[in-house]
């Protein structure tokens, strides 16, 4: 199955997830879920006839890139993982292996932990070996990318130092989209094609210069279904919050419960743009929750 927009467009749900703990730091708790919950979407995803796909299949459907990767299944479905917590290398990747399904995984580059002798303690933001805005937490090492392939979850960039994109100068952006790229390039030993926003946060400038950095796909969060009509720079996912049931996780399994993609920005989110626009001009990059 290509992409195209002369046929009925094929509703794609791309889950986004953070981490998968017991007991996350408060500032992420909202957007954790616990182990038994991802198992349950996990069997959800095996009774509900979906096929999960990494990003790159996807995103070679929606440029009509011949020659991708593998074709689309009739009733696709992504998972992705933002940031890179501890238990993304573990227990989170296990639990996908175990029922041989795909993912994509987008790390910040700043926030992990470089050296294997510091463990899986908490680590990121200020206090990290390069810095992130993101606060403490248990985050991954950077030397065990591999290891998610190695699991079949393929590796994409989540920028640096997680910033507001769409509220950086053009210098500082294409410092973070290409430093993270060529920081997990070195690791991978592999090119690095797909982006993630951080805060789903993004701009025609953004995606004209994820573009030039060399990706071949980005994603947003817009809190809705993606479809086969979708941007490949800008594609719609659905953030798990902790307050998600396993009834709302099946409505979206349906292709129903969200909007679906494509559609333009509505008027609330191009002034939240300008709001945080004149807020990082006055304050300098902050980290947005």
């Amino acid at each position: 199955m290509t992409a195209g927009r002369g046929a009925a467009a094929v509703v794609v749900p791309v889950l986004l997830y953070h981490a998968v703990m017991e007991d996350p730091p408060d500032w992420i708790a909202e957007f954790t879920v616990r182990p038994r919950d991802f198992a349950a979407h996990l069997d959800l995803i095996e009774s509900s006839g979906r096929t999960p796909v990494p990003v790159g299949v996807l995103a070679d459907a929606l440029a009509g890139r011949p020659g991708g990767r593998a074709p689309l299944p009739a009733r696709p479905l992504v998972l992705t993982f933002d940031d890179g917590f501890a238990d993304l290398p573990g227990p989170t990747a296990e639990a996908l292996a175990a029922r041989s399904m795909p993912g994509t995984a987008y790390l910040t580059t700043g926030a992990l932990v470089r050296s294997p002798h510091v463990g899986a303690g908490p680590t990121t933001g200020r206090g990290g070996a390069r810095g992130s805005l993101l606060p403490p937490a248990p985050m991954m090492r950077l030397d065990r990318a591999p290891l998610l392939e190695r699991y079949g979850i393929e590796v994409g960039a989540h920028t640096v130092t997680h910033p507001q994109l769409d509220t950086l100068p053009a210098a500082a952006l294409r410092r973070e989209l290409g430093d993270s790229k060529a920081e997990l390039e070195d690791v991978l030993e592999h090119e690095v094609v797909h982006l993630a926003y951080p805060h789903g946060y993004s701009s025609p400038a953004v995606r004209r210069a994820a573009r030039t950095a060399g990706y071949r796909s980005a994603v947003a969060v817009r809190h809705a279904l993606s479809s086969t009509d979708d941007e490949p720079y800008r594609i719609a996912r659905l953030i798990l919050r902790r307050g998600h049931t396993v009834a709302d996780v099946e409505a979206w399994l349906s292709g129903v419960g969200a909007a679906v993609a494509p559609f333009p920005d509505a008027l609330p989110t191009v002034g939240w743009r300008l709001c945080r626009r004149a807020r990082a001009a006055l304050r300098g990059p902050v980290f947005a929750g």
